[in-house]
Protein backbone atom coordinates (compact mmCIF):
# COMPACT_ATOMS: atom_id res chain seq x y z
CA UNK A 1 0.00 0.00 0.00
CA UNK A 2 0.89 3.73 -0.96
CA UNK A 3 2.53 5.05 2.31
CA UNK A 4 2.08 9.18 1.02
CA UNK A 5 -0.14 11.64 3.00
CA UNK A 6 -2.42 11.50 0.46
CA UNK A 7 -3.14 7.60 0.97
CA UNK A 8 -2.39 8.06 4.78
CA UNK A 9 -5.26 10.66 4.87
CA UNK A 10 -7.78 8.11 2.74
CA UNK A 11 -6.97 5.20 4.65
CA UNK A 12 -7.08 6.93 8.05
CA UNK A 13 -10.96 7.97 6.94
CA UNK A 14 -11.66 4.40 5.68
CA UNK A 15 -10.89 2.78 8.90
CA UNK A 16 -12.73 5.15 11.30
CA UNK A 17 -15.74 4.25 8.78
CA UNK A 18 -14.97 0.45 9.31
CA UNK A 19 -15.35 0.81 12.79
CA UNK A 20 -18.18 3.37 12.75
CA UNK A 21 -20.01 0.70 10.50
CA UNK A 22 -19.22 -2.14 12.77
CA UNK A 23 -21.01 -0.23 15.34
CA UNK A 24 -24.06 0.28 13.71
CA UNK A 25 -24.55 -3.05 12.34
CA UNK A 26 -24.34 -4.19 16.30
CA UNK A 27 -28.00 -3.39 16.79
CA UNK A 28 -27.26 -2.69 20.82
CA UNK A 29 -24.84 0.43 20.14
CA UNK A 30 -26.14 3.61 22.29
CA UNK A 31 -27.73 6.06 19.94
CA UNK A 32 -27.48 4.50 16.58
CA UNK A 33 -29.33 7.11 15.03
CA UNK A 34 -27.33 9.80 15.56
CA UNK A 35 -23.79 7.36 14.50
CA UNK A 36 -25.73 6.80 11.75
CA UNK A 37 -26.25 10.31 10.80
CA UNK A 38 -22.47 10.93 11.88
CA UNK A 39 -21.66 8.64 9.24
CA UNK A 40 -23.61 9.68 6.83
CA UNK A 41 -21.73 13.25 7.05
CA UNK A 42 -17.99 11.70 7.23
CA UNK A 43 -18.38 9.53 4.52
CA UNK A 44 -20.03 12.41 2.01
CA UNK A 45 -17.46 14.88 3.02
CA UNK A 46 -14.85 12.46 2.90
CA UNK A 47 -15.60 10.92 -1.09
CA UNK A 48 -16.41 14.71 -1.86
CA UNK A 49 -13.16 15.97 -0.90
CA UNK A 50 -11.31 12.93 -2.01
CA UNK A 51 -13.16 13.29 -5.81
CA UNK A 52 -11.76 16.61 -5.69
CA UNK A 53 -8.43 15.89 -4.60
CA UNK A 54 -7.15 12.32 -6.14
CA UNK A 55 -9.56 11.38 -8.42
CA UNK A 56 -8.92 14.85 -9.74
CA UNK A 57 -5.88 14.29 -11.29
CA UNK A 58 -6.44 10.67 -11.94
CA UNK A 59 -9.50 11.58 -13.85
CA UNK A 60 -6.81 13.19 -16.11
CA UNK A 61 -4.50 10.52 -16.54
CA UNK A 62 -5.29 7.94 -19.05
CA UNK A 63 -3.97 5.07 -17.40
CA UNK A 64 -5.48 6.24 -14.19
CA UNK A 65 -9.06 7.01 -15.41
CA UNK A 66 -10.93 3.95 -15.51
CA UNK A 67 -10.04 3.36 -11.75
CA UNK A 68 -11.32 6.96 -11.42
CA UNK A 69 -14.54 6.63 -13.39
CA UNK A 70 -15.76 3.58 -11.34
CA UNK A 71 -14.73 4.44 -7.77
CA UNK A 72 -16.72 8.16 -8.67
CA UNK A 73 -20.10 5.73 -9.99
CA UNK A 74 -19.70 3.74 -6.44
CA UNK A 75 -19.35 7.09 -4.15
CA UNK A 76 -23.05 7.76 -6.29
CA UNK A 77 -24.45 4.40 -5.12
CA UNK A 78 -23.41 4.84 -1.29
CA UNK A 79 -25.41 8.80 -1.79
CA UNK A 80 -28.37 6.47 -3.40
CA UNK A 81 -27.99 4.27 -0.38
CA UNK A 82 -27.66 7.37 1.89
CA UNK A 83 -31.19 8.99 0.61
CA UNK A 84 -33.10 5.18 0.64
CA UNK A 85 -32.12 5.04 4.18
CA UNK A 86 -32.82 8.81 5.04
CA UNK A 87 -37.21 7.72 3.51
CA UNK A 88 -37.50 4.65 6.03
CA UNK A 89 -38.34 4.18 9.03
CA UNK A 90 -34.62 4.22 11.15
CA UNK A 91 -33.86 0.49 12.76
CA UNK A 92 -36.78 -0.85 10.78
CA UNK A 93 -36.81 -4.46 9.00
CA UNK A 94 -36.36 -2.56 5.65
CA UNK A 95 -33.82 0.26 7.26
CA UNK A 96 -31.57 -2.92 8.89
CA UNK A 97 -31.41 -4.85 5.36
CA UNK A 98 -30.72 -1.70 3.38
CA UNK A 99 -28.00 -0.48 5.95
CA UNK A 100 -26.50 -4.02 5.57
CA UNK A 101 -26.26 -3.67 1.52
CA UNK A 102 -24.80 -0.49 1.53
CA UNK A 103 -22.71 -1.50 4.20
CA UNK A 104 -21.37 -4.14 1.92
CA UNK A 105 -20.91 -1.96 -1.47
CA UNK A 106 -18.65 0.47 1.00
CA UNK A 107 -16.31 -1.71 2.32
CA UNK A 108 -15.85 -3.70 -1.18
CA UNK A 109 -15.60 0.23 -2.27
CA UNK A 110 -12.53 0.80 0.46
CA UNK A 111 -10.87 -2.37 0.46
CA UNK A 112 -10.34 -1.72 -3.63
CA UNK A 113 -9.39 1.86 -3.29
CA UNK A 114 -6.75 0.46 -1.26
CA UNK A 115 -5.88 -2.45 -2.64
CA UNK A 116 -5.87 -2.20 -6.41
CA UNK A 117 -6.32 2.12 -6.73
CA UNK A 118 -4.38 3.83 -4.25
CA UNK A 119 -0.99 1.34 -5.30
CA UNK A 120 -1.94 1.95 -9.27
CA UNK A 121 -1.93 5.85 -8.52
CA UNK A 122 1.39 5.53 -6.10
CA UNK A 123 2.83 4.30 -9.32
CA UNK A 124 1.62 7.07 -11.33
CA UNK A 125 2.00 10.02 -9.25
CA UNK A 126 5.09 11.77 -8.14
CA UNK A 127 5.85 12.76 -4.84
CA UNK A 128 5.12 16.41 -5.51
CA UNK A 129 1.82 15.62 -6.94
CA UNK A 130 0.93 13.64 -4.22
CA UNK A 131 1.86 15.99 -1.13
CA UNK A 132 -0.21 18.26 -3.17
CA UNK A 133 -2.89 16.14 -3.30
CA UNK A 134 -3.04 15.42 0.44
CA UNK A 135 -2.71 19.16 1.07
CA UNK A 136 -6.00 19.73 -1.50
CA UNK A 137 -7.59 17.07 0.96
CA UNK A 138 -6.84 18.47 4.24
CA UNK A 139 -7.94 21.98 3.13
CA UNK A 140 -11.33 20.33 1.22
CA UNK A 141 -12.68 17.57 3.81
CA UNK A 142 -13.35 20.41 7.28
CA UNK A 143 -15.31 22.61 4.20
CA UNK A 144 -17.24 19.11 2.73
CA UNK A 145 -18.11 18.48 6.50
CA UNK A 146 -20.32 21.27 6.78
CA UNK A 147 -21.54 21.33 3.84
CA UNK A 148 -22.52 17.42 4.03
CA UNK A 149 -24.25 18.62 7.57
CA UNK A 150 -26.27 21.12 5.37
CA UNK A 151 -27.60 19.13 2.75
CA UNK A 152 -30.18 16.47 3.21
CA UNK A 153 -29.34 12.77 1.73
CA UNK A 154 -29.01 11.53 -1.66
CA UNK A 155 -29.71 15.10 -2.88
CA UNK A 156 -28.48 14.66 -6.24
CA UNK A 157 -30.60 10.95 -7.02
CA UNK A 158 -31.66 11.06 -10.33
Amino acid sequence: MADARIFEDLKADHDQHREMLARLADRTTDDREALFEKLRIEITAHAAAEEESLYATMLANPDLRDEARHSVSEHKEVDDFFGDLAEMTFGSAEWEETFGKMRHRYEHHIDEEEEEMFPAAAKELSAETEEKLADIFEKRKPKELVRAEEEDPGDDRD
